[in-house]
Formats: C-alpha cells, structure tokens, sequence
C-alpha cells in the first residue's frame, strides 16, 4: 500500500491514514489543528503528534471559553507540564488566540464557516506526484494568514496556515499515488 512519503513511523502512519487530509468543519477540532500547528513551528509535526493527548488534557479539550479565560497561574502550571512544548510565547499565543477565535465565532455563526471560506467551502485539489512538488506555502494561505492576523490570531504564518489547511482537508495535498488520493 503506498502513502505519503512523509509518514514514515506508526504515530505519522495512523495520523495520515485517518486523519490528515479529511475535510474537517468541526469547530473544536479546527481550533485544536489551529492551536497544534502553530505549537509545531520551528519543530517536527512527529513531536507534536506525540504530544497530542497530553495537550488535549493540559488545554481542557481545546475548550476555547476555558482556554481564553487563563490566568497567570494556568501559565505557570502549562510551562511546568513536560508533556507539552513549553514554551511561553507559544502557550501565550494559544490564549490569545482562543479569544479571537470566539470573536470569530460570533462575528461568523461558526469558525468552519469562516475558515473554509478561503477555499470557497470545498477542498482544493492539487496533482502532485512527489513531497518536493508540495509548497510550503501558497497565495491562498498568504491571504489566511494575513486576515487571521488581522482578526488577533498569532502564530499563524502562511506555512503555518498552509499545513493547517492540509491537515484539515481543505486542500488534498496526498501524492497522487497515495492509497488515500482518490478517497479524499
């Protein structure tokens, strides 16, 4: 069965297999993805998958009405939590960026409705046949980036908002010869 040349362990393989790639328009799980991949930058996605439970568990489920509302204390005690990257900046940004994802929520009904908008609510799907033709980045994820900043998101450049979208579905970035291209 061939897959994606980037899932090479048993953590990466069951991800890729279930998970990345499939349209995802839960509001939770898309701030958790959102969340993830900006803890991710400057790191391998191999070492946040790893760290994945214990973020879910450090950051009450990605509740973000629970996650907006830390405190200092609640800082203190997620830069002292080894099971997750500890790192201030990062764990600062996913505070602030709980509150703008409420106010997206409000301004939009939904934060699916507004994420999926940059792709006009379905996925793009690209033809690439090896790892090396996938950007990093692209003109779409560019246009993301800067208006999810705009709206108070941080940690959320266009590489960052680019992997977000591939693991979300929003764009079918398998290799064509992936077992999962067409299923996608």
């Amino acid at each position: 069965m061939k897959r994606c040349e980037w899932a090479r362990n048993d953590l990466a393989i069951e991800y890729h297999d279930k998970e990345w790639g499939v349209p995802l328009h839960d509001d939770r799980l898309l701030f958790e993805f959102l969340i993830l991949e900006g803890a991710q930058a400057g790191l391998s996605w191999d070492t946040v998958l790893a760290k994945r439970e214990n973020y879910r568990e450090a950051f009450d489920n990605f509740d973000a009405k629970k996650i907006a509302k830390y405190d200092d204390k609640k800082k203190e005690e997620l830069l002292q939590n080894s099971g997750i990257i500890r790192n201030r900046l990062k764990i600062k940004s996913a505070i602030q960026n709980a509150n703008a994802y409420l106010r997206v929520k409000e301004e939009f009904g939904t934060f699916d409705k507004y994420i999926w908008s940059f792709v006009d609510g379905k996925p793009i799907v690209n033809k690439f046949k090896k790892l090396e033709d996938v950007p990093a980045k692209t003109e779409i994820s560019d246009t993301m980036s800067k208006d999810l900043k705009k709206r108070g998101f941080n940690f959320v450049g266009s590489t960052i908002c680019y992997a977000f979208m591939q693991a979300t579905g929003m764009v079918n970035d398998h290799i064509v010869s992936c077992f999962l291209y067409d299923r996608v």
